[in-house]
Protein backbone atom coordinates (compact mmCIF):
# COMPACT_ATOMS: atom_id res chain seq x y z
CA UNK A 1 0.00 0.00 0.00
CA UNK A 2 1.19 3.06 -1.31
CA UNK A 3 1.00 6.72 0.66
CA UNK A 4 -0.02 9.43 -1.83
CA UNK A 5 -1.19 13.02 -1.47
CA UNK A 6 -4.96 13.77 -3.26
CA UNK A 7 -6.75 17.13 -3.66
CA UNK A 8 -10.38 17.44 -3.55
CA UNK A 9 -12.43 20.53 -4.16
CA UNK A 10 -15.79 21.06 -2.26
CA UNK A 11 -17.99 23.08 -0.50
CA UNK A 12 -17.89 23.45 3.66
CA UNK A 13 -20.14 25.70 5.36
CA UNK A 14 -17.80 27.95 8.39
CA UNK A 15 -19.64 29.37 11.25
CA UNK A 16 -17.77 32.76 11.98
CA UNK A 17 -17.89 33.19 15.22
CA UNK A 18 -19.91 36.44 14.80
CA UNK A 19 -22.37 34.13 13.20
CA UNK A 20 -22.25 31.61 15.77
CA UNK A 21 -23.20 34.30 18.54
CA UNK A 22 -25.94 35.74 16.07
CA UNK A 23 -27.48 31.78 16.19
CA UNK A 24 -26.58 30.86 19.64
CA UNK A 25 -28.48 34.79 21.23
CA UNK A 26 -31.66 33.88 18.37
CA UNK A 27 -32.51 30.39 20.21
CA UNK A 28 -32.47 32.24 23.69
CA UNK A 29 -35.00 32.38 25.67
CA UNK A 30 -35.78 36.27 27.28
CA UNK A 31 -34.25 35.09 30.65
CA UNK A 32 -31.09 33.30 29.01
CA UNK A 33 -30.73 36.64 26.89
CA UNK A 34 -31.03 38.89 30.09
CA UNK A 35 -28.14 36.55 31.95
CA UNK A 36 -25.94 36.56 28.99
CA UNK A 37 -26.51 40.58 28.65
CA UNK A 38 -25.43 41.18 32.26
CA UNK A 39 -22.60 39.00 32.29
CA UNK A 40 -21.02 40.30 29.12
CA UNK A 41 -21.54 43.63 31.15
CA UNK A 42 -19.53 42.26 33.41
CA UNK A 43 -16.74 41.16 31.53
CA UNK A 44 -16.61 43.62 28.76
CA UNK A 45 -15.50 46.52 30.09
CA UNK A 46 -16.12 48.50 27.11
CA UNK A 47 -20.07 47.71 26.84
CA UNK A 48 -22.47 50.07 29.06
CA UNK A 49 -26.50 50.53 29.64
CA UNK A 50 -26.63 53.51 27.62
CA UNK A 51 -28.73 55.85 30.44
CA UNK A 52 -28.59 59.74 28.36
CA UNK A 53 -31.65 59.82 26.00
CA UNK A 54 -29.77 62.47 24.33
CA UNK A 55 -27.10 60.10 22.98
CA UNK A 56 -28.03 58.86 19.47
CA UNK A 57 -26.42 55.53 19.02
CA UNK A 58 -29.30 53.84 16.53
CA UNK A 59 -26.54 51.08 15.54
CA UNK A 60 -26.91 49.88 19.51
CA UNK A 61 -30.68 50.53 20.40
CA UNK A 62 -33.02 48.88 18.13
CA UNK A 63 -36.75 49.18 18.92
CA UNK A 64 -39.54 48.82 15.79
CA UNK A 65 -43.28 48.74 15.64
CA UNK A 66 -44.84 47.06 12.38
CA UNK A 67 -48.25 47.44 11.19
CA UNK A 68 -50.06 44.55 9.60
CA UNK A 69 -53.16 44.42 7.74
CA UNK A 70 -54.74 42.32 5.13
CA UNK A 71 -52.69 43.78 2.18
CA UNK A 72 -49.91 46.10 3.36
CA UNK A 73 -47.20 45.75 6.05
CA UNK A 74 -44.42 48.63 7.27
CA UNK A 75 -41.77 48.33 9.19
CA UNK A 76 -40.02 51.66 10.97
CA UNK A 77 -37.88 52.62 13.65
CA UNK A 78 -39.21 53.69 16.52
CA UNK A 79 -36.96 54.55 19.59
CA UNK A 80 -40.51 56.12 21.97
CA UNK A 81 -41.83 53.61 23.85
CA UNK A 82 -43.73 56.05 25.81
CA UNK A 83 -47.45 54.62 24.25
CA UNK A 84 -45.90 51.32 23.32
CA UNK A 85 -47.26 48.65 25.96
CA UNK A 86 -50.46 47.80 26.33
CA UNK A 87 -52.50 48.58 29.76
CA UNK A 88 -53.19 44.64 30.07
CA UNK A 89 -49.44 44.00 30.18
CA UNK A 90 -48.65 46.81 32.85
CA UNK A 91 -47.73 45.22 36.22
CA UNK A 92 -49.56 46.32 39.15
CA UNK A 93 -47.90 48.87 41.50
CA UNK A 94 -47.60 46.89 44.16
CA UNK A 95 -45.48 44.55 42.50
CA UNK A 96 -42.63 47.27 42.42
CA UNK A 97 -43.49 48.75 46.11
CA UNK A 98 -43.79 45.54 48.09
CA UNK A 99 -40.39 43.46 48.07
CA UNK A 100 -41.86 40.34 49.01
CA UNK A 101 -44.67 40.25 46.40
CA UNK A 102 -42.78 38.26 44.60
CA UNK A 103 -42.05 35.22 47.16
CA UNK A 104 -45.76 35.42 48.31
CA UNK A 105 -46.82 34.93 44.64
CA UNK A 106 -44.80 31.92 43.78
CA UNK A 107 -44.12 30.32 47.39
CA UNK A 108 -46.86 27.19 46.87
CA UNK A 109 -47.11 24.47 49.66
CA UNK A 110 -47.31 20.80 48.15
CA UNK A 111 -50.04 18.61 49.24
CA UNK A 112 -48.10 16.83 51.90
CA UNK A 113 -46.76 20.62 53.11
CA UNK A 114 -50.57 21.74 53.51
CA UNK A 115 -51.58 18.41 55.49
CA UNK A 116 -48.59 18.65 57.83
CA UNK A 117 -49.60 22.50 58.78
CA UNK A 118 -52.95 21.18 60.01
CA UNK A 119 -51.62 18.17 61.55
CA UNK A 120 -49.30 20.07 63.78
CA UNK A 121 -52.53 21.88 64.49
CA UNK A 122 -54.31 18.71 65.67
CA UNK A 123 -53.98 17.26 68.85
CA UNK A 124 -52.39 13.37 68.45
CA UNK A 125 -50.82 11.30 70.87
CA UNK A 126 -46.95 10.13 69.60
CA UNK A 127 -47.69 7.07 68.07
CA UNK A 128 -50.85 8.37 66.25
CA UNK A 129 -48.47 11.18 64.71
CA UNK A 130 -46.26 8.62 63.42
CA UNK A 131 -49.19 7.00 61.91
CA UNK A 132 -50.84 9.92 60.01
CA UNK A 133 -47.49 11.28 58.87
CA UNK A 134 -46.93 7.21 57.00
CA UNK A 135 -50.92 8.13 55.66
CA UNK A 136 -49.97 11.19 54.94
CA UNK A 137 -46.57 10.06 52.58
CA UNK A 138 -49.25 7.51 51.18
CA UNK A 139 -51.17 9.93 49.16
CA UNK A 140 -50.61 11.11 45.64
CA UNK A 141 -51.43 14.82 43.90
CA UNK A 142 -54.99 13.89 43.80
CA UNK A 143 -55.30 13.23 47.62
CA UNK A 144 -55.90 9.56 46.85
CA UNK A 145 -53.86 6.12 48.81
CA UNK A 146 -52.49 4.66 47.28
CA UNK A 147 -51.63 1.76 49.97
CA UNK A 148 -54.37 0.56 52.16
CA UNK A 149 -54.65 0.48 55.40
CA UNK A 150 -53.29 -2.86 56.09
CA UNK A 151 -50.42 -1.84 53.76
CA UNK A 152 -49.38 0.85 56.19
CA UNK A 153 -49.85 -1.07 59.25
CA UNK A 154 -47.06 -4.07 57.69
CA UNK A 155 -44.52 -1.00 57.18
CA UNK A 156 -44.86 0.62 60.44
CA UNK A 157 -43.85 -3.08 61.89
CA UNK A 158 -44.48 -1.72 65.34
CA UNK A 159 -45.87 -3.97 67.95
CA UNK A 160 -47.86 -1.25 69.88
CA UNK A 161 -50.26 -0.31 66.63
CA UNK A 162 -53.06 -2.68 65.47
CA UNK A 163 -54.89 -1.77 62.25
CA UNK A 164 -57.83 -0.53 64.23
CA UNK A 165 -55.52 2.01 65.63
CA UNK A 166 -54.78 3.11 61.63
CA UNK A 167 -58.14 2.70 60.68
CA UNK A 168 -58.83 5.78 63.52
CA UNK A 169 -56.44 7.62 62.23
CA UNK A 170 -57.18 7.65 59.10
CA UNK A 171 -60.66 8.70 59.92
CA UNK A 172 -59.75 11.98 61.53
CA UNK A 173 -57.33 12.66 58.71
CA UNK A 174 -60.38 12.24 56.25
CA UNK A 175 -61.68 15.50 57.79
CA UNK A 176 -58.65 17.37 56.84
CA UNK A 177 -59.17 19.87 54.07
CA UNK A 178 -59.81 20.31 51.24
CA UNK A 179 -62.76 17.47 51.82
CA UNK A 180 -62.17 14.26 49.82
CA UNK A 181 -58.56 13.41 50.89
CA UNK A 182 -57.66 10.09 51.99
CA UNK A 183 -59.97 7.94 50.46
CA UNK A 184 -59.09 4.71 48.83
CA UNK A 185 -60.77 5.52 45.07
CA UNK A 186 -63.73 7.94 43.92
CA UNK A 187 -66.78 6.14 45.52
CA UNK A 188 -65.44 6.87 48.77
CA UNK A 189 -63.78 10.53 48.14
CA UNK A 190 -67.36 11.62 47.06
CA UNK A 191 -68.82 10.07 49.95
CA UNK A 192 -66.35 11.43 52.36
CA UNK A 193 -67.41 14.79 50.95
CA UNK A 194 -71.05 14.20 51.43
CA UNK A 195 -70.85 13.06 54.83
CA UNK A 196 -69.45 15.88 55.68
CA UNK A 197 -71.99 18.34 54.01
CA UNK A 198 -74.65 19.42 56.54
CA UNK A 199 -77.17 17.20 57.33
CA UNK A 200 -80.31 19.74 56.07
CA UNK A 201 -78.33 20.08 52.87
CA UNK A 202 -80.73 18.88 50.37
CA UNK A 203 -80.84 15.38 48.59
CA UNK A 204 -77.84 15.11 50.94
CA UNK A 205 -79.05 10.95 51.56
CA UNK A 206 -80.04 10.33 47.96
CA UNK A 207 -77.18 11.55 46.62
CA UNK A 208 -75.33 9.27 48.95
CA UNK A 209 -76.92 6.07 47.96
CA UNK A 210 -76.44 6.93 44.45
CA UNK A 211 -72.62 7.36 45.30
CA UNK A 212 -72.70 3.80 47.43
CA UNK A 213 -74.85 1.96 45.13
CA UNK A 214 -74.94 2.76 41.54
CA UNK A 215 -71.80 5.16 40.90
CA UNK A 216 -71.15 3.01 37.87
CA UNK A 217 -74.28 3.50 36.48
CA UNK A 218 -74.82 6.97 36.80
CA UNK A 219 -73.50 8.06 33.22
CA UNK A 220 -75.86 5.94 31.57
CA UNK A 221 -78.50 4.36 33.81
CA UNK A 222 -82.14 5.89 32.96
CA UNK A 223 -83.35 7.80 35.96
CA UNK A 224 -86.54 6.26 36.48
CA UNK A 225 -84.82 3.07 36.65
CA UNK A 226 -82.65 4.13 39.36
CA UNK A 227 -85.49 6.08 41.16
CA UNK A 228 -87.35 2.89 41.33
CA UNK A 229 -84.28 1.01 43.03
CA UNK A 230 -84.03 3.65 45.44
CA UNK A 231 -87.46 4.21 46.25
CA UNK A 232 -87.00 8.23 45.45
CA UNK A 233 -89.05 10.24 43.64
CA UNK A 234 -87.14 11.26 40.06
CA UNK A 235 -87.44 14.78 41.18
CA UNK A 236 -85.29 14.02 43.62
CA UNK A 237 -82.92 12.05 41.63
CA UNK A 238 -82.34 15.19 39.92
CA UNK A 239 -81.47 17.40 42.69
CA UNK A 240 -79.13 14.73 44.07
CA UNK A 241 -77.49 13.81 40.32
CA UNK A 242 -76.60 17.82 40.67
CA UNK A 243 -75.06 17.77 44.23
CA UNK A 244 -73.03 14.68 43.26
CA UNK A 245 -71.86 16.80 40.19
CA UNK A 246 -70.98 19.44 42.44
CA UNK A 247 -68.63 17.42 44.06
CA UNK A 248 -64.64 17.64 43.11
CA UNK A 249 -63.59 13.91 42.37
CA UNK A 250 -59.56 14.96 42.90
CA UNK A 251 -59.67 17.62 45.68
CA UNK A 252 -55.95 17.06 46.06
CA UNK A 253 -55.10 18.68 42.82
CA UNK A 254 -56.64 21.62 43.90
CA UNK A 255 -53.44 22.02 46.56
CA UNK A 256 -49.69 22.55 45.07
CA UNK A 257 -48.77 21.49 42.38
CA UNK A 258 -46.12 22.91 39.81
CA UNK A 259 -45.30 26.45 40.57
CA UNK A 260 -46.66 28.74 38.14
CA UNK A 261 -44.51 29.56 35.17
CA UNK A 262 -44.26 33.29 34.68
CA UNK A 263 -42.99 34.51 31.09
CA UNK A 264 -41.72 37.62 29.84
CA UNK A 265 -43.27 38.68 26.38
CA UNK A 266 -41.12 38.97 23.79
CA UNK A 267 -43.27 40.79 21.41
CA UNK A 268 -46.80 42.90 21.70
CA UNK A 269 -49.30 43.02 19.81
CA UNK A 270 -52.14 45.08 19.74
CA UNK A 271 -54.89 46.78 17.95
CA UNK A 272 -54.51 50.64 16.77
CA UNK A 273 -57.02 52.53 13.76
CA UNK A 274 -58.52 48.85 13.04
CA UNK A 275 -54.94 47.79 12.49
CA UNK A 276 -53.02 45.24 14.11
CA UNK A 277 -49.39 46.58 15.71
CA UNK A 278 -46.16 44.21 16.45
CA UNK A 279 -44.00 46.00 18.86
CA UNK A 280 -40.64 44.21 20.33
CA UNK A 281 -40.42 44.51 24.47
CA UNK A 282 -38.21 47.38 24.90
CA UNK A 283 -37.21 45.56 28.55
CA UNK A 284 -35.70 42.56 26.42
CA UNK A 285 -33.76 44.90 24.07
CA UNK A 286 -31.75 47.27 26.17
CA UNK A 287 -29.67 50.42 24.78
CA UNK A 288 -26.53 49.44 24.95
CA UNK A 289 -23.25 51.68 24.12
CA UNK A 290 -19.33 51.30 23.72
CA UNK A 291 -17.63 53.98 26.60
CA UNK A 292 -16.03 56.08 24.10
CA UNK A 293 -13.82 57.58 27.22
CA UNK A 294 -12.55 54.60 28.04
CA UNK A 295 -11.92 53.76 24.60
CA UNK A 296 -9.92 56.89 24.14
CA UNK A 297 -8.22 56.39 27.37
CA UNK A 298 -6.56 52.65 26.93
CA UNK A 299 -5.67 53.79 23.41
CA UNK A 300 -3.34 56.53 24.89
CA UNK A 301 -1.91 54.27 27.06
CA UNK A 302 0.43 50.81 26.95
CA UNK A 303 0.45 48.40 24.13
CA UNK A 304 -1.19 45.69 26.48
CA UNK A 305 -4.20 48.54 26.97
CA UNK A 306 -4.00 49.05 23.47
CA UNK A 307 -3.95 45.49 22.53
CA UNK A 308 -7.08 45.41 25.41
CA UNK A 309 -9.21 48.11 23.80
CA UNK A 310 -9.10 46.62 20.39
CA UNK A 311 -10.01 43.39 21.30
CA UNK A 312 -12.82 44.14 23.84
CA UNK A 313 -13.84 47.17 21.32
CA UNK A 314 -14.48 44.15 18.53
CA UNK A 315 -16.23 41.59 21.17
CA UNK A 316 -18.83 44.90 22.04
CA UNK A 317 -19.60 45.54 18.26
CA UNK A 318 -19.89 41.74 17.59
CA UNK A 319 -22.43 41.33 20.80
CA UNK A 320 -24.50 44.84 19.55
CA UNK A 321 -25.06 43.76 16.06
CA UNK A 322 -26.09 40.06 16.98
CA UNK A 323 -28.68 41.80 19.47
CA UNK A 324 -29.39 44.05 16.53
CA UNK A 325 -30.01 41.16 14.54
CA UNK A 326 -32.19 38.96 16.85
CA UNK A 327 -34.58 41.84 17.30
CA UNK A 328 -34.89 42.16 13.55
CA UNK A 329 -35.51 38.72 12.83
CA UNK A 330 -37.44 38.24 15.40
CA UNK A 331 -40.09 41.09 14.64
CA UNK A 332 -39.99 39.92 10.97
CA UNK A 333 -41.26 36.69 12.02
CA UNK A 334 -43.49 37.97 14.66
CA UNK A 335 -45.23 40.46 12.05
CA UNK A 336 -45.53 38.05 9.37
CA UNK A 337 -47.39 35.50 11.99
CA UNK A 338 -49.88 38.54 12.65
CA UNK A 339 -50.74 38.99 9.49
CA UNK A 340 -51.43 35.29 8.69
CA UNK A 341 -53.31 34.65 12.01
CA UNK A 342 -55.66 38.10 11.62
CA UNK A 343 -58.90 36.11 12.26
CA UNK A 344 -57.33 34.31 15.24
CA UNK A 345 -56.56 37.58 16.86
CA UNK A 346 -60.15 39.00 16.48
CA UNK A 347 -62.05 35.24 16.73
CA UNK A 348 -59.85 33.11 18.73
CA UNK A 349 -59.19 29.64 18.44
CA UNK A 350 -62.07 28.92 15.90
CA UNK A 351 -59.98 31.35 13.72
CA UNK A 352 -57.04 30.13 13.89
CA UNK A 353 -55.73 29.40 9.81
CA UNK A 354 -53.10 26.89 8.99
CA UNK A 355 -49.35 27.81 9.15
CA UNK A 356 -46.41 25.86 9.26
CA UNK A 357 -42.54 26.79 9.68
CA UNK A 358 -42.14 26.46 5.76
CA UNK A 359 -44.79 29.31 5.16
CA UNK A 360 -43.17 32.14 6.91
CA UNK A 361 -39.48 30.80 6.35
CA UNK A 362 -40.27 31.36 2.56
CA UNK A 363 -41.86 35.17 3.05
CA UNK A 364 -38.80 36.19 5.26
CA UNK A 365 -36.36 34.93 3.34
CA UNK A 366 -34.66 32.63 5.85
CA UNK A 367 -34.41 29.20 6.73
CA UNK A 368 -36.36 27.01 8.67
CA UNK A 369 -34.35 26.30 11.40
CA UNK A 370 -33.90 29.84 12.07
CA UNK A 371 -37.57 30.42 12.00
CA UNK A 372 -37.46 27.71 14.61
CA UNK A 373 -35.28 29.65 16.76
CA UNK A 374 -36.99 32.64 16.46
CA UNK A 375 -40.36 31.16 17.60
CA UNK A 376 -38.74 28.66 20.34
CA UNK A 377 -39.34 29.91 23.63
CA UNK A 378 -40.45 32.93 22.36
CA UNK A 379 -43.88 34.87 23.45
CA UNK A 380 -46.39 36.97 22.28
CA UNK A 381 -48.99 39.38 24.39
CA UNK A 382 -52.18 39.50 22.83
CA UNK A 383 -55.37 41.22 23.54
CA UNK A 384 -56.42 36.72 24.01
CA UNK A 385 -53.63 36.53 26.00
CA UNK A 386 -49.81 35.26 25.90
CA UNK A 387 -48.68 32.56 24.04
CA UNK A 388 -45.26 31.06 22.50
CA UNK A 389 -44.92 31.80 18.85
CA UNK A 390 -44.93 28.28 18.18
CA UNK A 391 -48.43 28.22 19.60
CA UNK A 392 -49.47 30.11 16.31
CA UNK A 393 -48.29 27.23 13.56
CA UNK A 394 -50.59 24.16 13.36
CA UNK A 395 -51.05 21.54 11.07
CA UNK A 396 -52.77 21.58 7.89
CA UNK A 397 -56.09 19.59 7.41
CA UNK A 398 -57.22 19.32 3.69
CA UNK A 399 -60.46 18.20 3.01
CA UNK A 400 -62.24 17.02 -0.20
CA UNK A 401 -62.77 20.26 -1.24
CA UNK A 402 -58.89 20.82 -1.32
CA UNK A 403 -59.89 24.19 1.25
CA UNK A 404 -57.49 23.93 4.38
CA UNK A 405 -58.23 23.68 7.93
CA UNK A 406 -56.17 24.17 11.02
CA UNK A 407 -55.92 21.55 13.36
CA UNK A 408 -56.24 24.08 16.47
CA UNK A 409 -59.25 25.50 14.91
CA UNK A 410 -60.92 22.35 14.15
CA UNK A 411 -60.23 21.37 18.13
CA UNK A 412 -62.01 24.57 19.19
CA UNK A 413 -65.02 24.13 16.91
CA UNK A 414 -65.62 20.70 18.21
CA UNK A 415 -64.70 22.02 21.68
CA UNK A 416 -68.21 24.48 20.83
CA UNK A 417 -70.32 22.19 19.60
CA UNK A 418 -70.15 19.83 22.65
CA UNK A 419 -69.94 23.13 25.19
CA UNK A 420 -73.52 23.32 23.45
CA UNK A 421 -74.88 20.04 22.76
CA UNK A 422 -78.15 19.14 24.60
CA UNK A 423 -76.99 16.79 26.95
CA UNK A 424 -80.08 14.33 26.83
CA UNK A 425 -78.74 13.60 23.14
CA UNK A 426 -75.17 14.70 22.69
CA UNK A 427 -73.31 14.38 19.96
CA UNK A 428 -71.53 11.44 18.40
CA UNK A 429 -68.44 11.53 16.59
CA UNK A 430 -70.12 11.17 12.69
CA UNK A 431 -73.02 13.47 13.56
CA UNK A 432 -69.31 16.01 14.63
CA UNK A 433 -68.43 15.58 11.22
CA UNK A 434 -71.53 16.23 9.49
CA UNK A 435 -71.27 19.51 11.55
CA UNK A 436 -67.95 20.57 10.78
CA UNK A 437 -68.60 19.78 7.38
CA UNK A 438 -71.36 22.20 6.99
CA UNK A 439 -68.87 24.77 8.44
CA UNK A 440 -66.04 24.28 5.71
CA UNK A 441 -64.00 22.00 7.71
CA UNK A 442 -64.36 18.13 5.93
CA UNK A 443 -62.60 15.70 8.81
CA UNK A 444 -62.66 12.12 9.34
CA UNK A 445 -64.39 10.73 11.99
CA UNK A 446 -61.33 9.17 13.41
CA UNK A 447 -59.70 12.47 13.56
CA UNK A 448 -62.35 13.90 15.43
CA UNK A 449 -62.11 10.88 17.54
CA UNK A 450 -58.42 11.36 18.01
CA UNK A 451 -59.18 15.32 19.07
CA UNK A 452 -61.61 14.62 20.92
CA UNK A 453 -59.35 12.62 23.28
CA UNK A 454 -56.64 15.13 23.65
CA UNK A 455 -59.49 17.19 24.86
CA UNK A 456 -60.53 15.17 27.42
CA UNK A 457 -64.29 15.07 26.06
CA UNK A 458 -66.02 11.77 26.56
CA UNK A 459 -67.24 9.92 24.09
CA UNK A 460 -71.17 11.05 23.23
CA UNK A 461 -72.68 7.62 26.04
CA UNK A 462 -70.44 9.00 28.55
CA UNK A 463 -71.66 12.56 28.18
CA UNK A 464 -74.88 11.81 28.07
CA UNK A 465 -77.66 13.15 30.91
CA UNK A 466 -81.24 12.23 31.75
CA UNK A 467 -81.74 15.31 33.71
Amino acid sequence: MKQALQLKLGQQLVLTPQLQQAIKLLQMSTIDLQQIIDETLESNALLEHDTDDNIESPDIDFSATTNADEDTQELAVDTTWEDSLPSAATPPTHHQTDPHFAEQDCEESSLQEHLLWQLNLTRFSDIDRVIALALIDAIDADGRLTQTPEDIHSDLSMDEIDVEEVLAVLHRLQHFEPSGLFAEDLRECLLIQLRQLPSTTPFRDVAGALVSRHLSQLPTAPLRQLAKKLRAQESELEGAMQLIRSLDPTPGASIGGEQTGYVTPDVFVRQHNNRWQVELNPDISPKLRVNEHYVAMLSEGSASDRGYAKEHLQEARWFMKSLQSRNETLLKVASKIVEHQRSFLEQGEIGMKPLILADIASEVEMHESTVSRATSQKYMHTPRGTFELKYFFSSRITGDDGEDASSTAIKATVRQLVTDEDVRKPLSDARLCLLLKEQGMTVARRTIAKYREQLNIPPSNERKRLN
